[in-house]
């Protein structure tokens, strides 16, 4: 099998390659002039389905039965996969200096994951256009969960409602990158190690970098601390924001504190293994695979106003008061908005 090609930062970034599919939708509308009044369209479709006769086109010919509009879909679709995998066995693909695979995140990893956002937890997503189009941008997320459903959930969400179908590079812990098959799907997915190396190329690269804080101390906390945001380290989020210039946007992330509710933790296995938590739940490890099933609670991911630093001098970076202040500014904004998320929610699973 070749090897793939790798684009080193600085060559057609994403945001030169996307138009291109969007040029090709744009080709398939109807001209406003041309396209029928939609009063004048549902009367038609009803009166034709009254006299059992196809409906009249707009030009006065008969419109196409739904059936023979889709003849020959299937035959590109067919094309369309043989075409990817060719490309797949060739190496005829391409990825970044980390690993990021656009074509397989966007055709692949990211439509397995798209009905657990769907129709499993129900995602509402509200503020997404605080992120902005173009450039760099740091979310920062509260983390929980026991296991790190909310960051998947989180870059499938940007990328299906924001209006640019932005990526986010989500920054993550190292156990994440020793794990054989996980490694892999991250550097896919455009994940990357969370260091302020990584974090400020790929701002500086006019990235989205999706950051939690919280790290394992959100993650591993008990249900009893459910949405209780946890310490956000030494701010370096912030001095990385601070050097790129890049806004921060704060997420809210409710419905992840229920899918595993960690009543328990064995330090002596987590130990053991080598891990940071072994985590007990009403279902694992008594149900053996089946506690790995999450709960399908409703989920609501909220972004919040962004917080500029361009503004600031570049020694601003270096100045721990300053680091401070907005770190906590970020904090309080995402634990107000969950309270307030929390005080709207219904239910925990509607």
């Amino acid at each position: 099998m070749a090897d793939a090609k790798v684009i080193p930062f600085g060559e057609e970034p994403r945001a030169k390659r996307r138009p291109g599919r969007t040029a090709r939708a744009r080709t398939n509308r109807v001209p406003a002039a041309l396209a029928p009044v939609p009063a004048q369209r549902e009367e038609e479709r009803a009166r034709a389905g009254r006299e059992g006769r196809p409906e009249q086109a707009a030009d006065g010919g008969t419109a196409a039965a739904p059936a023979a509009a889709g003849d020959g879909g299937w035959e590109r679709k067919l094309a369309h996969g043989l075409n990817f995998l060719r490309r797949r066995v060739t190496g005829e693909y391409e990825v970044d200096d980390f690993g990021y695979d656009q074509e397989l995140t966007d055709q692949v990893i990211l439509s397995l994951l798209r009905p657990f956002k769907e129709k499993y937890f129900r995602v509402e997503v509200k503020g997404v256009e605080n992120i902005p189009e173009k450039g760099a941008a740091l979310i920062v997320a509260n983390h929980s969960g026991t296991l790190p459903v909310d960051g998947l959930m989180l870059q499938v969400a940007v990328h299906d409602h924001h209006p640019a179908g932005r990526n986010v590079r989500m920054l993550a812990a190292d156990l994440v990158f020793m794990l054989p098959l996980i490694n892999e799907l991250s550097r896919k997915l455009g994940h990357t190690l969370a260091c302020a190396e990584d974090a400020q190329t790929l701002l500086e690269r006019g990235e989205v970098v999706g950051v939690m804080p919280e790290g394992f101390k959100g993650i591993g906390k008990p249900f009893s601390d459910r949405y209780k945001l946890q310490r956000f380290g030494r701010g370096g989020f912030v001095q990385t924001a601070l050097r790129a210039g890049a806004p921060i946007v704060p997420c809210s992330i409710v419905g992840a504190e229920e899918i595993y509710p960690m009543l328990g933790n064995s330090k002596t296995v987590a130990r053991l293994l080598g891990i940071p938590y072994f985590p007990l739940t009403p279902s694992w490890p008594w149900l053996g695979p089946l506690g790995l099933v999450p709960l399908p609670t409703k989920w609501t991911i909220q972004f919040g106003e962004p917080i500029p630093t361009d503004g600031y001098p570049p020694e601003a970076a270096d100045d721990p008061m300053l680091m401070f202040n907005l770190t906590d500014q970020v904090r309080e904004t995402i634990q107000h908005t969950l309270y307030k998320l929390l005080v709207q929610r219904r239910s925990v699973f509607f």
